[in-house]
């Protein structure tokens, strides 16, 4: 009887002790995801207005929600990593997964450009000019061939493009071929790639274009300054694709700080745009109009490009009942098409649109609109002629099949960390920085040709931030923990007030690449670095 109640005694014990060991476990294990939970909700709080509107435009934004697979596991990872246990791959494990992933992108796109022996030469000259942006005023502008936008180069595949270029401007100025993969030489950078082009100067741009698409060009001297005054241009390189279409229109849209008389307000670097989400104009143009008309008929099927040549604007698009399917992004084709509705268009970033006007269309007028947070703002139309149609083209949408999935990615760990913030220096200087820095000081790395590179942006600002690299294609990995397959390629994304984005690149072009925030008061402040691939 003794014995009885001594072991039912041990056993209460116990019982008791493996209660009290649970009851322990399950408490860490709440307060630990309630101080990881603040950690996530307050790391880059106290916004401004344009940064707290950026949060809830992003929580509202269900365009990307449709490319979300999975959650990382951070927290799981936060909880282990109390006991010392790291739930990532082993080295040995990283390295195959880095070369399965890399392996994954051959015939994504070209290692080599493939030149056809056509030269296709053009003459450009950058200088003061005047458009009409406003109907009945005369708007002085810094132009391309006096023209804003400027030319639109169209070439195919395979061409090798020649500008000879003059700087007839009262400032030094360069042309970066924002998303075109180039020889390093042709990248318009000053003091990493070639000097600055002086007033009276000239400079030949040569290069074979790898890739087809949608490709934009502007200065990279006082970016802030001389793209606000006009110059931007556009390089299309067609493939067989584009003779398919009824229709290929570009609308470049922009936005301009004008003055009551029409003129380019002409304080630049002020401290409300340095201290914020870069200069927000008060004017929206497409195509230098302030509302772009496109006039249609039954039976046309359209490809609209769409390029954001802002200084910091950001769009979200909204196509008003059009029968749209996205089929390229920043240039390259998409491997799934998807409804546009909602696509963010960051500042640098492209979107190429196919558009079907159906036999019911007839006689309808659409509106193409800027909804992002919460705006309404009217880009341009779409207006179908009240008149019969014709047999509409019937063709795949175009599309990359061999678009990889580099989902396991969110597996490894970064093998490089930017971290973006601002600086409040003396004098009421600011300052914005990458790793601490403000370049011309920076944070050097370098990747190897044909590796598998994982890249995290981590924004301790209240501030957006779109990260442009150079002369590279990534995709997105992650945003906040949320594994994300994007069917596409990017050179410019958005990193949201407070947000963790990761990316991830195959360097196939040797150089020295910049990598800077396309809000282009804050490149010029200092949010830049450079990325050498060797």
């Amino acid at each position: 009887m003794c014995y009885h109640v001594k072991v039912n005694n041990q056993i209460q014990i116990m019982f008791n002790g493996h209660k009290k060991f649970a009851f322990a476990l399950v408490t860490l294990i709440f307060f630990a995801y309630a101080f990881y939970a603040y950690a996530m909700m307050h790391r880059g709080s106290g916004m401004g207005t344009q940064g707290m509107l950026g949060g809830s435009e992003r929580a509202e934004n269900s365009f990307e929600t449709q490319f979300y697979k999975e959650e990382n596991n951070d927290f799981w990872s936060y909880i282990l990593s109390l006991f010392g246990i790291s739930n990532k791959p082993s080295e040995k494990e990283q390295t195959q997964i880095k070369e399965k992933l890399k392996n994954a992108l051959y015939g994504a796109y070209p290692k080599e450009a493939n030149p056809n022996g056509l030269l296709r030469e053009f003459n450009m000259v950058a200088a003061p000019s005047e458009v009409e942006i406003v109907p009945g005023y005369k708007t002085r502008v810094w132009a391309y061939n006096g023209q804003v936008p400027g030319p639109i180069f169209r070439i195919k595949l395979g061409d090798t493009f020649k500008l000879n270029f003059k700087n007839n401007l009262p400032q030094e100025t360069t042309i970066h071929f924002h998303g075109v993969r180039v020889p390093n030489a042709m990248d318009g950078v000053p003091g990493v790639t070639q000097p600055p082009i002086k007033p009276g100067e000239s400079f030949v741009y040569k290069f074979t274009p790898k890739d087809p698409g949608t490709y934009w060009f502007h200065p990279h001297v006082r970016s802030f300054e001389q793209v606000e005054r006009g110059l931007y241009g556009i390089l299309i390189v067609e493939d067989e694709v584009s003779e398919k279409y009824d229709r290929d229109e570009l609308w470049v849209v922009d936005d301009w700080r004008l003055t009551q008389d029409a003129q380019v307000y002409s304080y630049f670097m002020i401290m409300p745009d340095l201290m914020h989400d870069g200069r927000w104009g008060n004017v929206i143009t497409v195509n230098a109009k302030l509302k772009e008309s496109l006039k249609t008929r039954p039976g046309e099927r359209i490809r609209l490009r769409f390029v954001n040549s802002s200084n910091a604007r950001i769009y979200k698009l909204d196509f008003g009942g059009l029968d749209a399917k996205a089929i390229a992004v920043d240039g390259m084709y998409v491997k799934e098409n998807f409804n546009p509705n909602g696509f963010i268009l960051a500042p640098g970033n492209r979107l190429d649109v196919d558009i079907k006007i159906h036999q019911q269309d007839k006689g309808k007028t659409f509106v193409i609109k800027d909804t992002f947070e919460g705006q309404n703002n009217e880009l341009g139309e779409i207006a179908v002629a009240d008149v019969p149609g014709k047999k509409l083209p019937d063709f795949p949408y175009p599309h990359n099949d061999l678009v990889p999935d580099w989902r396991e990615a969110a597996k490894l760990p970064a093998d490089k960390l930017y971290v973006l913030d601002k600086k409040m220096l003396g004098m009421g200087r600011i300052v914005w920085t990458i790793n601490g820095k403000a370049y011309p000081d920076y944070d050097p790395v370098t990747f190897k040709y044909d590796t598998f590179n994982k890249i995290k942006f981590r924004n301790d600002s209240n501030n957006y931030h779109p990260m442009h690299l150079h002369g590279q294609f990534f995709k997105l990995i992650s945003r906040d923990g949320k594994v994300i397959d994007e069917p596409f390629f990017r050179d410019t994304v958005l990193v949201y007030p407070g947000e963790t984005v990761e990316v991830a690149t195959v360097p196939y072009d040797k150089g020295r690449w910049l990598s800077h925030c396309h809000i282009l008061e804050h490149a010029d402040a200092g949010m830049m670095t450079v990325v050498e691939v060797e």
